[in-house]
């Protein structure tokens, strides 16, 4: 009975080693299967996110690009503006110079004729100054011009990459 009873004990013990092993191998399978499924997910994660990052970085790149368009609009906007009052300035200019050559008084008295002599130089020097105070003006507008259209094109373009 010994020889039978030790052969039940080694069969029993090699049908639960047997189960054991089976066991084992089912949880490696399902573990395996579920890193596969966490792997599948996580690329599939990964890729969505990487579609959505380019799809942020085109919406970008294009707001960016149209406010450098609308930033080169304004400069061309803003020159046409600068030569109109350029050309405008130059008028004034002209008139002026030919006021102050016309304020001279033509005479035989010799008190008018100094008089005349003296309000032509006055004319003469208000002009300049006039052509001057424009000329400055038109460069202080232009700038002007460029710094605000610059300044505006950074904040649309700021504004472009924080939304």
């Amino acid at each position: 009975m010994k020889g039978w009873a030790i052969a039940a004990v080694v069969a029993l013990l090699a049908s639960h080693w047997a189960a054991y092993q089976h066991g084992l191998s089912v949880e490696r399978a399902n573990a395996g299967l579920a890193s596969a499924q966490r792997d599948s997910g996580d690329r599939l994660a990964e890729v969505i996110g990487e579609r959505d990052a380019r799809q942020e970085e085109q919406r970008r790149a294009t707001a960016q690009e149209q406010a450098r368009a609308n930033a080169q609009e304004e400069r061309t906007i803003a020159d046409a503006g600068a030569a109109d009052a350029d050309a405008a300035g130059q008028r004034l200019r002209d008139e002026a110079s030919k006021l102050a050559a016309t304020v001279s008084c033509p005479g035989t008295d010799t008190t008018a004729i100094t008089r005349g002599q003296a309000a032509t130089r006055a004319a003469m020097v208000l002009s300049d100054l006039l052509a001057r105070a424009d000329e400055r003006a038109g460069d202080l507008a232009q700038a002007y011009d460029r710094a605000r259209i610059a300044g505006l094109a950074c904040e649309a373009s700021y504004n472009t990459l924080i939304k």
